[in-house]
């Protein structure tokens, strides 16, 4: 018995001797070895991805994208945002990592905690989703800036291509108010006159 027969042989004992034997004698070799890669390939179907694509709603319509990129209806959703902050422009602001997107392939799709940013790198690479983004994201810009002109940024694939957003940092006088200043328009307001009231004793 030559390597690879033997090696089917082997294979083929998941689906019963009875059975191996019987093909051995009536299939030639590479038929055979056919044969277990199609059985061996007979996944149900809710063990794959569908790579269903579907607009997600979170706050507007347009600002959320899912992908069923596990089996089981587990995916991603992406957060769909803007950048209006250049005069007449509007363009992606991609945010990573994404939702973790839960019951995909069912009727009422939701998304809780986050998924990986490797999930974001790899789904953002199909062509199908990009093509779907892209309209996505022309729609949110008209809606939020409607006067601008769309600019499309392709969406990074590795951490290297993330850029980080600056954002201004708040300084003390405007996370609190000076006490002294809140004392006085207290006595003020709480004054006949409009004077300050004097304190008590």
């Amino acid at each position: 018995m030559s390597p690879l027969y033997s090696q089917e042989g082997r294979s083929c004992s998941n689906i019963g001797l009875s059975v191996c034997s019987a093909l051995r004698r009536r299939l030639p070799p590479l038929a055979l070895a056919a044969l277990t890669l199609l059985l061996a390939g007979c996944v149900p179907a809710h063990r794959h991805p569908s790579w269903a694509i579907f607009p997600l709603q979170r706050q507007q319509p347009h600002d959320g994208l899912a992908v069923v990129n596990q089996p089981d209806g587990y995916g991603v959703h992406l957060w769909l945002e803007t950048d209006t902050r250049q005069q007449g422009r509007c363009s992606p602001r991609w945010v990573v990592p994404p939702a973790r997107l839960f019951n995909g392939n069912g009727t009422a799709p939701f998304s809780s905690g986050l998924a990986t940013a490797e999930e974001f790198f790899a789904v953002v690479q199909r062509s199908d989703v990009q093509r779907t983004l892209r309209t996505q994201l022309e729609q949110l810009c008209k809606a939020r800036a409607p006067r601008a002109t769309f600019t499309w940024l392709a969406p990074p694939k590795a951490p290297s291509e993330l850029k980080v957003e600056p954002y201004p940092l708040l300084e003390e006088p405007d996370l609190l108010s000076d006490p002294n200043a809140v004392l006085e328009q207290e006595q003020r307001f709480l004054g006949s006159d409009g004077a300050p009231a004097s304190s008590a004793q």
